[in-house]
């Protein structure tokens, strides 16, 4: 499993990230189902590493939320609620409206003589500033930007389409962090990210037992790009807003025991959208499912 550096050697570190992402990715794909308990030991055993890196990778698991720790009989993953999905979703729309607000008050034209990335208008022009990437029409670092960003949904929507849940989740994780990393903020991208990843383990328990997802699962990631390249906030303020009411009401349905989803009507722009998303792989080629590829 670990990955070698450049000189042959794994550090502890790496090793205990590697062991983090594996893990998640078993919570993500389902074969770790909440509630389900082990030791230090045997996740050691099974991936033959010793047992500090192991418990090292579990103590952050468990302050990602996804993992509980019990002095006694080791690790068990967290159940989520219903209403633990609810807050997800409200405090993930929550983080994403902050985000656009703070995109459209960064299309504010800066004052006539200034210029356009400097003091005058209130951004800094080395790209490393909140919202840099969008202060300029046609600037060539947000074109860039954005279509590798539209390349993930592209792939995110694809496996929406097929119905291929694994990999969605891996496109759907790395799509939202690389969009909200355009804003500039990375506390509010990890953030987001953390979020996106707990909404998905908590949507995963109820689709997992279904059959056919194909035509069921939010596929409007282009949408959203598109309307960012357009600087149309207010469309992709819709869009995402019906995507998390689709969220909503699949996954409540779902609990309460009715099989009928409602469908994704990501093509019609910003009508109707999915389950839930979020895990990324590190280069542009296609997810294999969440158990290998999800960062």
């Amino acid at each position: 499993m670990p990955a070698s550096s450049g000189n042959g050697t794994v550090t502890r570190s790496t090793l205990r990230q590697q062991i983090a992402d594996a893990l998640r990715d078993e919570v993500l794909a389902g074969r770790l189902q909440p509630g389900q308990e082990f030791t230090v030991k045997e996740i050691a055993e099974q991936y033959g590493v010793s047992a500090t890196p192991v418990r090292e990778a579990l103590v952050d698991l468990s302050a990602q939320g996804l993992l509980e720790a019990d002095q006694h009989r080791g690790f068990r993953v967290h159940e989520y609620s219903l209403a633990d999905f609810r807050g997800m979703i409200e405090a993930r729309g929550l983080v994403t409206d902050g985000m656009f607000h703070g995109l459209a008050k960064g299309l504010v034209a800066p004052p006539a003589g200034g210029p356009a990335d400097g003091p005058a208008g209130g951004f800094t022009g080395d790209g490393r500033g909140p919202r840099s990437f969008f202060v300029r029409a046609g600037d060539p670092r947000a074109a860039a930007a954005l279509a590798g960003v539209r390349r993930r949904g592209e792939e995110a929507r694809r496996a929406a389409t097929a119905g291929e849940l694994n990999i969605l989740i891996g496109y759907d994780l790395r799509f939202w962090r690389e969009l909200g990393a355009l804003f500039g903020n990375q506390y509010l991208t990890d953030f987001l990210h953390r979020l996106r990843v707990q909404s998905w383990v908590c949507a995963v328990q109820h689709l997992r037992g279904l059959g056919d997802l194909r035509g069921r699962l939010w596929s409007g990631h282009t949408e959203v790009v598109d309307a960012l390249t357009r600087r149309d906030l207010a469309d992709a303020h819709r869009i995402v807003d019906a995507y998390d009411l689709h969220s909503l009401a699949l996954i409540e349905g779902l609990a309460n025991g009715h099989t009928g989803l409602p469908a994704d009507g990501g093509e019609e722009k910003g009508r109707g959208k999915d389950a839930d998303a979020d895990a990324e792989p590190d280069d542009d080629t296609a997810p294999a499912g969440n158990g290998d590829t999800l960062g």
